[in-house]
């Protein structure tokens, strides 16, 4: 299974960004999906996750702002980003899940995309 991950840019704060993942290869079924990020010096930071069922989760720290959407049919996975900020800049990672197990546990995810750079800066 590959992630291919596109979107990332460089936008000025308060803009907006669309992250978008395809998974491809021999899928049966992905679980969940959805969206890490990781800054310069710091741990991998949840941002989104999608499970089949259930609502999306969300980090605390884009909670109103950003938007995780699915579209399991495709095995694609979005990310709509607005009202960016400085600290919001990062290499942002496309995860997939096939047993439904990880839940916001990135250890735990099964296949990851190359990471994509969003930079957020005047």
């Amino acid at each position: 299974v590959q992630l291919q991950a596109s979107g990332g840019g460089l936008v000025q704060p308060g803009g907006s960004l669309r992250l978008s993942c395809t998974a491809s290869g021999p899928i049966i079924a992905i679980n969940t999906m959805g969206w890490y990020r990781q800054a310069p010096g710091k741990g991998r930071e949840l941002v989104a996750v999608s499970a089949s069922f259930g609502s999306p989760n969300y980090g605390d720290s884009v909670k109103g702002r950003f938007a995780i959407s699915r579209d399991n049919a495709e095995n694609t996975v979005s990310l709509q980003m607005n009202s960016l900020k400085p600290e919001d800049m990062a290499v942002y990672y496309c995860a997939a899940d096939l047993s439904g197990f990880a839940g916001s546990s990135w250890p735990l995810y099964d296949y990851w995309g190359q990471g994509t750079q969003v930079t957020v800066s005047s």
